[in-house]
C-alpha cells in the first residue's frame, strides 16, 4: 500500500513538473508569461473581482482546486505553423508522398491531412494562448485603476506598476495604489431654466435624488441621476426632453475634500439650417390615437376600407375590420386626451407582443400645433393559422425505446378579440423491457391524447375588473381541456382534466396565478396486473405465502402465488393477502409478516384507486432575474391548493352516495379533499465570470381532510432523481429512515435543500460540485391511518426527525449547446438515514453504489 502511494505521488510530481515546463512552450525568448497580478491599495492586497476586472491582462485561466492552466496546455499541443509543416513533411517529400498515396490513395491522403489540420485548429480554439506580459497593457491597467478611484471620489489617487521578470520566462505584475482622502458632496444648487421643468422637478423629482450632501462622490450616481430625471420628465409630458439638457458643474476650489454641485437643466434647443435658439419646454398631450390593424409595406399607400371609433381611439383597416375594438385598445396605453408618457409606449409594445397575434408593432408620434401629439400604431397581423410539430425518442428503466409525436395547431383571433386557441395532440409508442406476455407486439406501450387551450388577453369575468387588476398588469384568462388514454405494460389508465386560470403581473418581477378550478379525473384500468408492475411487492408476498399459505388454489404448479384473476376479480396473491388480514391464516396482527402483508395490499389499493380531484389554487412568484443570462438573482415561489372542500360542504344537499369507507362519491368515484402548500426559494450568487453558486430550498406539505384519508398519489411527494437528491434514484429515498421498502416511495411532507458550485472549464464545457439534502415523511392523520407505509421513524415527529435528512454529494459535467444544457451528474450517498442506528456516514460512498444522472438544463 505504501509503495503504491509513493508511486502515485511520484507520478503526480512528474506530471506537474512536465506541465510546468510545457507552459512556456509557445513563449518566445524575448517574452514573458504572465503568472500573477498583485494589486496593493494603500499597502494592502485587494483580490476583489471588481479590481481584477479592471486589469487588461490576467494570467491564463486555471482549473479550480487543481490550479493548472489546462487550456494553456491544450493550446500548446497545437502546432503554430501546421500548414507549412504538413506541406514540407508530406507534399514536398516525393518519396513519402508516393508511398502514402499508394497506401491511402491521394483522396484519402488529402482527407487525412485535412483531419490533422482540423484537429490542430480545434486545439487552438479550445485552448487558450499564453498571456504575454505587455508594458503597454500594464500602463493602460494602471490608468484604468486610477480612473476607477477618481470616479469613486478619490481625486488625488496615484497609481504605479512594476514588472518582476524571472529567469524561467515568467513574470508578475504589481500595481500600487495610494488613494488619498475621498471627496464628499457639500452643497447642491439647482439652476433650471424652464418654469415647467422647475415645477415638475421640485414637486415630484427632487425628493428622490441620488445625489445627497455628505455622500462620497461617485460618478455613477450622477449618471443614474441624469437618467432618473430624464425618465420622470419624459413620463410627465415633456416630449422633447433628453439627457443632454442636464449638466453638473463641480467646484472643489478652496473646499478641502468637499465638492459643491450645481445641477443645471437648460431650455430646449431648436436648430435650423442657419441658426439655433433656445425655448422653454412645454407639456404635450395626446390628441389622437390611430390604430392601423392590418398594415404592410404593400398596403401603405392604399385607402382604408373599414374603420371604427371606440372610446376616443380611431381604428382603421385596409380590409374588413377583423378585431373587436376593445381587444385592441386593452393593449394600448396611450390614451387620447392624456399627457405624453414614455412608459405608455413601452407598455404598448409589451402588451401587443403578449397578444401573440401581431408582429412587433410600429409606434410613431407626430407633433401638432398647441403642443399636442398624434400617435399612430401600425399593426401587422401574423397568420391566422400556425402548425407545429415535434418528435422525441426516449429510453427509460421500463422502456427499451419509445417514440412520440406532438402535432399542434394554433388559431389566432378566433373570436375577434385577439384570443388564441391551441389544439395539441400526443401520440406515443414504446417497447417495454419486461413483457407480461411473450405474444405481445414489440411496441406494447402507447398513449394518445388531445389538449385544447384557449388564451384570452383579459379577465373573462361577469363584470369589469380593471379597477382591481389594471390592464398594465397583463391580465389573462386561460381555459384548457385535455384527455389521454394510456396502454402501459400493466396498469392502463384514462385521464380527463380541465382548468380555468387567471394570471396577472403587478410588476416586472411579480406574477400571480389563480386556478379557479382544476379538475382531474383518473380512471385506472387492468388493475389485475398490479403485481406484474410492482415485482418487489409480489416477491415479498410470495415469500410469506411459501410458508403460511394453506390453500393450493392460490398457487401455480411452481408453488408461486397466481398473479392473474382467480375469482371475483381477485388473484391468488390478493386472496392470500385477504385471508391474512381477516385472520384466516396462522399469522396474527402481532407478527411482522402480518403487518407486511397489510402494507402491501393497502398500498395496492392506494395505487390502483381511481381519483377525482376538483381543486382551486393560488400561486405567487417573485423572480428578480434580469435575463436568462443573469447569474445573480433570487426566485421565491409559493403555492396553496384546496381540493374538495366546496363539494364536501354540498354533499348532503346534493344527495351524494357514500362508498364502503364512508366517503362521498361523484360519478361513482370518491372525490379527494385536502389542503396542500409548497414553498420554493432559489438564490444565485455570481462569484466571478467563471464561478456561480446556486442554492435551492423547498418545503411542501399536503394534509387530507374530511372525505379523504390520504392525498392522491399524483399529489404526494417523492425524493431522489436528477433534479432532487441526485445520490438516490427517483422514489428511492425515504420516507424517513426506511430502506426503500416500496417500488415507489411517497409521502405527504417534504424538505429539500440543494447547493451547487458551477464553474466554466473550457469552451462550452462546465463543471459542478454539489450537496443535496432532504427527505420525505408522513404527518398528521395520514401517518396514523396508513401506518402500513412506515415504521416509527418514517413519520415526522418534530426536530428529532431532521436527523433523517439524507445527504448526497457529487460532481457533474455539463455542455452548453446555447439553446439547452446537457447535464451528467454523479451522486454519492454521503449520509444515509436507512442505516438507522448504525453509522450513517460514507457507507456506500463509492462509484459502485453511485447514482448516475442525465438531465437537460440545470436542476434548478
Amino acid at each position: 500500500m505504501k509503495q503504491a502511494t509513493y508511486k502515485t505521488a511520484v507520478f503526480i510530481f512528474i506530471t506537474i513538473t512536465l506541465f510546468a515546463c510545457d507552459a512556456v512552450k509557445r513563449v518566445s525568448e524575448t517574452d514573458y508569461l504572465l503568472t500573477e497580478n498583485t494589486v496593493l491599495v494603500n499597502g494592502k492586497k485587494d483580490k476583489s473581482e471588481t479590481i481584477n476586472n479592471l486589469l487588461y491582462q490576467k494570467p491564463n485561466t486555471s482549473l479550480p482546486l487543481i490550479g493548472a492552466p489546462i487550456r494553456l496546455h491544450i493550446y500548446n499541443l497545437a502546432r503554430p505553423n501546421i500548414d507549412s509543416i504538413l506541406q514540407e513533411r508530406i507534399y514536398n517529400n516525393p518519396e513519402k508522398l508516393k508511398w502514402k498515396t499508394k497506401l491511402l490513395s491521394r483522396k484519402q491522403l488529402d482527407k487525412d491531412v485535412e483531419t490533422r489540420r482540423g484537429l490542430n485548429n480545434w486545439l487552438k480554439r479550445t485552448g487558450e494562448a499564453p498571456v504575454i506580459v505587455s508594458e503597454d497593457k500594464s500602463k493602460k491597467s494602471a490608468k484604468r485603476l486610477k480612473d476607477y478611484y477618481i470616479n469613486n471620489g478619490w481625486f488625488n489617487v496615484t497609481t504605479n506598476y512594476s514588472i518582476n521578470k524571472q529567469e524561467n520566462k515568467r513574470a508578475e505584475v504589481a500595481y500600487e495604489i495610494e488613494t488619498g482622502t475621498p471627496f464628499l458632496i457639500d452643497t447642491i444648487t439647482e439652476i433650471i431654466k424652464s418654469l415647467v421643468i422647475d415645477s415638475i422637478y421640485n414637486r415630484n423629482i427632487k425628493r428622490g435624488s441620488l445625489i445627497k450632501s455628505n455622500d462620497q462622490y461617485k460618478t455613477k450616481n450622477f449618471e443614474q441621476e441624469r437618467y432618473r430625471i430624464t425618465d420622470q420628465l419624459r413620463n410627465s409630458g415633456v416630449y422633447h426632453f433628453e439627457q443632454d439638457y442636464i449638466t453638473f458643474e463641480m467646484d472643489t476650489i478652496g473646499k478641502g475634500s468637499k465638492i459643491n454641485i450645481d445641477l443645471q437643466i437648460q431650455d430646449r434647443i431648436i436648430r435650423t439650417k442657419d441658426s439655433s435658439k433656445r425655448v422653454p419646454f412645454h407639456i404635450y398631450k395626446i390628441k389622437d390615437v390611430n390604430i392601423v390593424t392590418d398594415y404592410s409595406y404593400e398596403n401603405r399607400n392604399k385607402p382604408f376600407q373599414d374603420s371604427a371609433f371606440y372610446k376616443g381611439f380611431k381604428i382603421y383597416s385596409y380590409n374588413k375590420l377583423k378585431y373587436r375594438p376593445k381587444a385592441l385598445t386593452d393593449a394600448i396605453f396611450t390614451n387620447p386626451g392624456s399627457i405624453f408618457k414614455d412608459n405608455d409606449r413601452t407598455l404598448t409594445y409589451r402588451h401587443i407582443n403578449e397578444l401573440r397575434t401581431f408582429k412587433y408593432p410600429s409606434i410613431e408620434y407626430i407633433e401638432n400645433e398647441n403642443y399636442t401629439l398624434t400617435d399612430t400604431i401600425r399593426l401587422t397581423p401574423l397568420k391566422n393559422f400556425s402548425l407545429g410539430f415535434s418528435a422525441d425518442v426516449s429510453q427509460s428503466n421500463i422502456q427499451t425505446v419509445g417514440f412520440s409525436l406532438n402535432p399542434s395547431l394554433l388559431i389566432r383571433n378566433i373570436f375577434r378579440g385577439a384570443e388564441t386557441l391551441q389544439l395539441s395532440a400526443i401520440g406515443s409508442i414504446g417497447a417495454s423491457k419486461d413483457k407480461n406476455n411473450v405474444d405481445d407486439p414489440f411496441f406494447d406501450i402507447n398513449e394518445f391524447g388531445v389538449d385544447l387551450k384557449l388564451t384570452i388577453p383579459r379577465f373573462f369575468f361577469p363584470f369589469n375588473t380593471e379597477k382591481i387588476i389594471p390592464k398594465y398588469m397583463s391580465p389573462s384568462t386561460r381555459i384548457s381541456i385535455a384527455s389521454t388514454s394510456q396502454t402501459n405494460i400493466g396498469l392502463d389508465k384514462q385521464t380527463f382534466s380541465g382548468k380555468f386560470n387567471y394570471r396577472w403581473q403587478p410588476s416586472r418581477t411579480v406574477t400571480n396565478e389563480v386556478d379557479v378550478f382544476n379538475i382531474q379525473y383518473i380512471l385506472n384500468k387492468n388493475t389485475e396486473n398490479y403485481f406484474d408492475i410492482y415485482p418487489s411487492s409480489y416477491n415479498t408476498l410470495n415469500d410469506i405465502a411459501s410458508i403460511h399459505n394453506k390453500n393450493p388454489t392460490y398457487v401455480d404448479a411452481n408453488g408461486d402465488l397466481i398473479k392473474s384473476t382467480v375469482e371475483a376479480d381477485l388473484s391468488g396473491a390478493d386472496l392470500f393477502a385477504l385471508e391474512v388480514i381477516l385472520g384466516l391464516t396462522d399469522l396474527t396482527s402481532a407478527d411482522n409478516e402480518f403487518q407486511t402483508v397489510n402494507n402491501i395490499i393497502t398500498r395496492k389499493d392506494r395505487l390502483t384507486q381511481d381519483n377525482l380531484i376538483i381543486s382551486s389554487n393560488y400561486s405567487f412568484t417573485v423572480d428578480n432575474r434580469e435575463s436568462l443570462a443573469d447569474k445573480d438573482f433570487s426566485i421565491f415561489k409559493g403555492k396553496i391548493e384546496l381540493a374538495g372542500n366546496g363539494l364536501r360542504a354540498l354533499s348532503k344537499s346534493l344527495d351524494l352516495n357514500k362508498d364502503d369507507q364512508g366517503s362521498y362519491e361523484l360519478f361513482n368515484v370518491p372525490f379527494s379533499q385536502y389542503i396542500k402548500t409548497d414553498l420554493t426559494y432559489i438564490k444565485y450568487f455570481n462569484l466571478n465570470d467563471s464561478n456561480t453558486l446556486a442554492f435551492r430550498a423547498f418545503a411542501g406539505i399536503g394534509i387530507p381532510l374530511g372525505n379523504s384519508t390520504t392525498i392522491p398519489f399524483s399529489k404526494s411527494y417523492f425524493a431522489g432523481g436528477a433534479n432532487d437528491n441526485r445520490a438516490w434514484k427517483p422514489y428511492g429515498l425515504g420516507p424517513g429512515d426506511s430502506n426503500n421498502f416500496n417500488d415507489f416511495n411517497e409521502a405527504n411532507f417534504k424538505l429539500a435543500f440543494n447547493l451547487e458550485h458551477r464553474v466554466k472549464l473550457f469552451g462550452a464545457f462546465e463543471g459542478a460540485v454539489f450537496v443535496d439534502a432532504g427527505n420525505i415523511w408522513n404527518v398528521g392523520e395520514f401517518s396514523k391511518v396508513y401506518d402500513f407505509l412506515f415504521n416509527e421513524n418514517t413519520s415526522f415527529k418534530g426536530l428529532k426527525s431532521l436527523e433523517n435528512i439524507a445527504i448526497g454529494t457529487g460532481f457533474g459535467l455539463r455542455y452548453d449547446f446555447n439553446f439547452f444544457v446537457f447535464r451528467f451528474d454523479v451522486g454519492f450517498k454521503t449520509y444515509d438515514p436507512a442505516y438507522q442506528d448504525q453509522n450513517r456516514w460514507f457507507n456506500d460512498y463509492n462509484f459502485a453504489n453511485a447514482v448516475y444522472n442525465i438531465g437537460i438544463n440545470y436542476p434548478f
